[in-house]
């Protein structure tokens, strides 16, 4: 049975600090909450009654709520007041000097029994408990900024955790109302090893200037739905923390995906740290604000040179092609569907009609506008129907031989300066350019699945793309809707050039029984609000095609850090896919 924990204190009142504070208060919990000085503990007390008063303005508690919260907060500025509690929560900055030296008073200030934790992000747990006389008794108890709101809690055990510790502190986190997950002490634990290589590749995307902030930023939220981009999300942590913990995870991993991206160093140097200073990848109107001065709302690229499209052809009958079909169908292009057989076409267009009958059932589209959609779209058996087309979108498998086979059969019959597109999500664009004569018409539009939900398009252009078939894409894409980022013909684009690299650290973590698929979910989940977990989407994706992208990475980049999991690789030859297949790294057969 885990141990009555009634009195906590907590060192350093910083954001995170107070934060914990008030969480421990709110649960009940006498604090002890202790400040380097005066002037500290009163920032703190500042924080915790600025924080409480929002809560009693947004309906979260009331004003009687907040005055027994904030009694049960006792300030101070000498650790000898913390003689009495159960256990210990340091929060203050991350500096390994500074933290052995606290915990090392504190050896000689509380009682023998009294748990010494840390709330370090990327600090080794292992080398703050060794200058204590009770390492057993010491634990990570990493909490995520804002900690009233945000629910997971990351518990950090050594190798000589005490197993009671462990139980104790889990049973207290819950009381906390949080959700715990256990894991072992490894630079970045679970949620920061993930979060900030994705992090770190992003910025290295934008110093070689392959995409712009707002695209790279747009295009994790409109592709991922991840509720903030990467670039946003470094000035919202701050581009020193960053700095800090990427350095931590490189010494200990000497991963070079890990090292910092030289940009951050610069930035940092020059004072750019992100929201707190006002200036960081974007400008904000003040410190420590969220509105944003400097955002480009508009495309650089000049849609008034875009040529006229009317027509659209798409080749293809799986659910990407149909379902560019019927993106286009809705916004009132006259689209040919271009099959290998008629029965192949005119299965493609009933599911398009399902898919509209579906939309109309919902609510989202009348039966007119339904009716009419389906109206506008032909389909086609030979490549020469489509020789009156002003574009073609080409969405057939991702194999390289079968997509130049389709260009140089629509360079053949496609009228000139129409403009030809492939969806592919990871192939060479300029590859299937090759295949034609007109290689400046060439340009990868890729889609994300399902098209008429998903909001991102990335325009892909080679070096051989003409200025005006770009223009031309984003004409397209504002016509029907969807949101283009712009970059280069490099393995993966932007989105799954930063999203596969993670999902592969996820598996390396598995695969290193670091922690548990489902821990290693609700870590990215809970700690960083995504909406589904990395084993969750590769399960989705399917474990073949994530192998698949993952090994074209690598391929391309020849780093070591994208080396494909050697778990995914036994899992694809065990054919264990996926949902697909009703196993992959979770079984679905019995749901």
């Amino acid at each position: 049975m885990a141990r009555e924990i009634s009195s906590v204190g907590v060192i350093g009142l910083g954001t995170m600090g107070a934060g914990i504070a008030e969480v421990l208060a709110r649960s009940g919990v006498s604090v002890v909450a202790v400040e380097i000085d005066d002037d500290g503990v009163s920032r703190g007390r500042g924080h915790l009654e600025h924080s409480t008063e929002r809560a009693v303005s947004g309906g979260k508690l009331d004003a009687g709520g907040r005055d027994a919260l904030l009694g049960r907060i006792r300030y101070t500025t000498s650790l000898a007041e913390l003689s009495d509690v159960d256990l210990v929560i340091e929060a203050i900055p991350e500096s390994l000097e500074a933290k052995s030296d606290v915990f090392s008073q504190l050896d000689k200030i509380t009682g023998p029994d009294t748990i010494f934790v840390s709330n370090t992000s990327s600090l080794s747990i292992t080398e703050i408990g060794v200058h204590t006389a009770r390492p057993g008794k010491v634990v990570g108890m990493h909490f995520f900024n804002p900690a009233p709101i945000l629910k997971l809690v990351e518990i950090v055990r050594t190798v000589v955790t005490e197993p009671d510790v462990i139980t104790d502190v889990v049973a207290f986190a819950e009381r906390l109302g949080k959700t715990p997950v256990v894991i072992g002490d490894r630079a970045g634990f679970i949620a920061n090893a993930l979060l900030f290589g994705y992090l770190n590749h992003a910025v290295r995307m934008y110093e070689q200037r392959y995409a712009t902030r707002e695209d790279l930023d747009a295009a994790m939220r409109f592709g991922c739905g991840y509720p903030m981009g990467p670039l946003a999300l470094l000035d919202l942590i701050g581009l020193d923390t960053a700095y800090e913990i990427l350095d931590t995870m490189y010494h200990q991993s000497r991963n070079r995906l890990h090292a910092p991206a030289p940009l951050l160093k610069q930035m940092i140097t020059a004072g750019l740290l992100g929201r707190k200073t006002g200036q960081g990848f974007y400008t904000y109107d003040e410190p420590d604000s969220p509105t944003v001065t400097d955002a480009v709302t508009k495309s650089t690229v000049d849609i008034g040179s875009a040529r006229e499209v009317r027509k659209v052809g798409v080749v293809g009958t799986g659910t990407m092609a149909t379902g560019i079909v019927e993106v286009f169908a809705k916004r009132g292009y006259e689209v040919i569907l271009r099959a290998r057989s008629a029965e192949k076409a005119a299965a493609s267009v009933a599911r398009v009609k399902k898919s509209l009958d579906k939309a109309v059932v919902k609510g989202k589209l009348s039966e007119e506008d339904a009716a009419a959609a389906l109206g506008r779209i032909s389909s086609a058996v030979e490549f020469e129907e489509l020789a009156d087309v002003d574009l073609v979108v080409e969405a057939v498998a991702e194999d390289l031989a079968v997509k130049q086979a389709v260009f140089a059969a629509l360079d053949d019959v496609v009228k000139p300066g129409a403009v030809l597109a492939t969806t592919t999500s990871s192939l060479p664009v300029i590859e299937c350019a090759a295949a034609t004569s007109r290689p400046s018409d060439v340009v990868g539009v890729h889609f994300f699945n399902p098209a008429p939900v998903m909001k991102l398009v990335e325009v892909v252009s080679t070096i051989a793309t003409a200025p005006d078939v770009i223009a031309t894409v984003d004409a397209v894409c504002a016509a029907v809707g969807k949101h283009p980022v712009h970059c280069g013909d490099r393995a993966g684009f932007i989105v799954n050039a930063l999203l596969f690299p993670y999902l592969n650290d996820a598996v390396k973590m598995l695969e290193a029984h670091y922690a548990e698929a489902d821990d290693i979910d609700t870590a990215m989940k809970v700690g960083c609000g995504l909406p589904m977990g990395p084993f969750e989407l590769l399960d989705v994706v399917g474990l073949d095609v994530s192998l698949a992208i993952q090994r074209t990475l690598f391929n391309e980049f020849r780093e070591e850090g994208f080396a494909p999991a050697p778990l995914l690789e036994h899992l694809v030859t065990a054919g264990r896919l996926g949902r697909k297949t009703g196993k992959g790294f979770k079984d679905y057969s019995a749901r």
